[in-house]
């Protein structure tokens, strides 16, 4: 009898201990990588689009909200920078607050970190940026070197009310920490050097959950703005895997890498579920890049009396813009916007010829020439009368907007005729400053080297038909050396990775590299101008860093090529070409390009056939 009372009590406390748990549905909405495309503006074009722009991110982030009534909206940084309205309103300063953080505040934001591209306008106008947010901009990670502690807040503790399944109100408390890729000390050091110190974000971040979890946060959520590690190594620059093993995150919201998790990009990545959105079962987003996407992770959260909340479950998943986007609310962007318009419009010369990227990766390419030789004109003015003078001298550029997984429309492309601001900013599209390296015959080999990475191995034994292009290796890293010519033969396999990481060392793709006709020794001595990013270490590339700058400028390369462009009137650069690919005995090389390059085909290459969303199929066929 006792034994049954007892069972009976048992089972009655079980059930009042059941009935006590609670449930709750949060939902958490993130941009990224927003670059200051605000509108559904492409600039580059001068015309709409519905491809990207916060504008029609925000129509998403309305219909998110009306599903969840419990939810919270971040963003993960690179706002500020990247468009030519990201330049007008750096131009015209930020007196009354910068208007992307006021658009963000004004959209009902609770937190935002700070990206990398945050840096290229300096510290002080980071720091007038950040005074108009009204919500935490965080960083843990970027310090004062003095011990004084992070320059800007490094994490917050949101104390908010939400409301659980039995419609029952809690009170719940959610750490956020921010953090920002360390190797901004290289990219933007002449902004940042001496100024400021950037730490590790693994160490950091483990130290700031630990804070936030003493501190009473309930849940934690880092806002870090870093890709996913694809090479094994937990780069710094991608540390999501590191982070997401971090005792007590609870989500990871990621960006830096302009892609999409869940999607087929991370798939087989070890430690990612690609297609659920679990990083060490983890849930983490990626929302793309430029407002393309919005990021929602819809937690399931648990509680017992008494007890802490967990998450009991999670969904991880992406939303593509499209439909008509929405009117931004009135806190100066449509001003910015129309500046940038009209000074995008300012004509400065004439070209006779067409200036595109859509083979840029594969044979030269005039619009990377026209940059290459705008950097040479200026260096070689600003050297004139000095020891430097009659140094040989060569010039690095690069394909900055070539496609990939930015699409079909995501190319260089102007047309003969009138040459303006808009096409300046297509030609290159990052506040860099220009920048001239002492350099070695070696150095400049292994720069190529660097290069060529982007190139997958072809068989000469395998398929007659092979893709020539890496989809790991991003096309602002493959730098064309104009002065120098040069072969590649993709019969080899590459010799640094896309970290930049040496892999292989007895691997040459580069040949028959010749200044003025003649071999280029190793111990031969040049000058190479090239960008303040590439300068002082972005990318990886042999031979930079500061101790390397001979020429230190602060000019900006946008009004370089301006300025050049001016100065000539009219573009008729020679259709020379100063490097090529070895054809491959057997084998066509392949690439995919827009289709609507094929009006700008040239030849070894030729059209093979159209594809689906806007693309199409090139080829370079073996010689005979």
């Amino acid at each position: 009898m006792v034994f049954w009372f007892r069972l009976c009590f048992v089972l009655v406390w079980m059930g009042a201990a059941g009935a006590s748990a609670s449930e709750l549905r949060l939902r958490l909405l993130a941009t990224t990588d927003l670059h200051m495309h605000l509108l559904a503006h492409d600039y580059y074009q001068g015309r709409t689009t519905a491809q990207h722009g916060f504008a029609l991110t925000l129509a998403l982030i309305e219909q998110a909200r009306r599903e969840a009534p419990n939810h919270l909206l971040f963003d993960n940084g690179d706002l500020l920078q990247g468009s030519p309205l990201g330049d007008q309103v750096h131009a015209q300063g930020v007196g009354q607050g910068h208007p992307a953080y006021r658009l963000l505040k004004a959209v009902g934001y609770d937190a935002a970190s700070l990206g990398n591209h945050e840096f290229n306008y300096g510290l002080p106008f980071l720091q007038a940026a950040t005074q108009a947010a009204g919500f935490p901009v965080l960083s843990a990670n970027v310090v004062w070197p003095d011990g004084r502690g992070p320059v800007f807040q490094s994490s917050a503790l949101l104390n908010r009310q939400f409301v659980d399944e039995r419609g029952q109100p809690h009170h719940l408390r959610i750490g956020v920490v921010g953090l920002t890729p360390p190797q901004i000390m290289a990219w933007d050091h002449q902004h940042l050097a001496g100024r400021v110190e950037a730490l590790d974000m693994v160490s950091v971040a483990s130290e700031e959950v630990a804070k936030l979890k003493r501190a009473g946060a309930d849940l934690v959520v880092l806002l870090a703005h870093t890709g996913i590690d694809v090479s094994g190594r937990n780069g710094l620059e991608h540390a999501a895997q590191a982070l997401a093993r971090i005792p007590g995150v609870d989500a990871l919201v990621l960006g830096h890498a302009h892609a999409e998790l869940p999607g087929p990009h991370y798939a087989g990545v070890d430690g990612v579920d690609a297609q659920r959105g679990l990083i060490h079962g983890r849930p983490a987003v990626m929302p793309g890049r430029w407002g393309d996407h919005l990021g929602l992770i819809d937690l399931r959260l648990e509680r017992r009396t008494r007890g802490p909340w967990r998450v009991a479950q999670a969904q991880v998943s992406l939303r593509q813009v499209s439909g008509v986007p929405r009117e931004l609310p009135d806190v100066g962007v449509a001003e910015a916007h129309q500046a940038t318009v009209l000074r995008m419009r300012e004509e400065l010369a004439q070209t006779t010829l067409p200036l595109h990227t859509y083979f840029a990766q594969v044979q030269d390419s005039l619009a990377v020439k026209l940059v290459a030789r705008a950097q040479a004109w200026h260096a070689q003015s600003l050297l004139a009368g000095t020891a430097w003078a009659t140094w040989p001298l060569v010039s690095a550029s690069a394909p900055f907007r070539a496609g990939g997984r930015q699409g079909p429309n995501a190319y260089t492309h102007v047309p003969p005729g009138p040459l303006t601001r808009q096409h300046v900013a297509d030609l290159y599209p990052y506040p860099n400053s220009l920048k001239v390296l002492k350099v070695t015959g070696a150095e400049l080999r292994e720069w190529l080297e660097r290069s060529a990475g982007q190139f997958v191995q072809i068989d000469p034994s395998g398929p007659d038909a092979q893709s020539v292009l890496a989809n790991d290796h991003p096309s602002y890293n493959f730098d064309v050396l104009d002065g120098l010519d040069y072969e590649i033969d993709l019969t080899q396999p590459r010799r640094y990775d896309p970290q930049g990481v040496l892999v292989a060392p007895s691997a040459r793709r580069v040949h028959n590299l010749r200044w003025q006709g003649q071999p280029v020794s190793d111990a031969q001595a040049f000058l190479l101008v090239t960008n303040s990013y590439r300068a002082t270490g972005g990318g990886q590339f042999p031979g930079t860093g500061p101790d390397r700058i001979v020429l230190n400028t602060e000019d900006d390369l946008r009004d370089v090529v301006a300025r050049y462009l001016q100065q000539l009137g009219t573009v008729r650069l020679p259709e020379e070409s100063n490097w090529r690919l070895r054809p491959v005995p057997g084998v066509h090389l392949q690439l995919r390009s827009a289709a609507v390059a094929r009006e700008w085909v040239k030849a070894p290459w030729r059209w093979v056939r159209d594809e689906p969303g806007g693309w199409a199929l090139y080829e370079m066929p073996p010689v005979p």
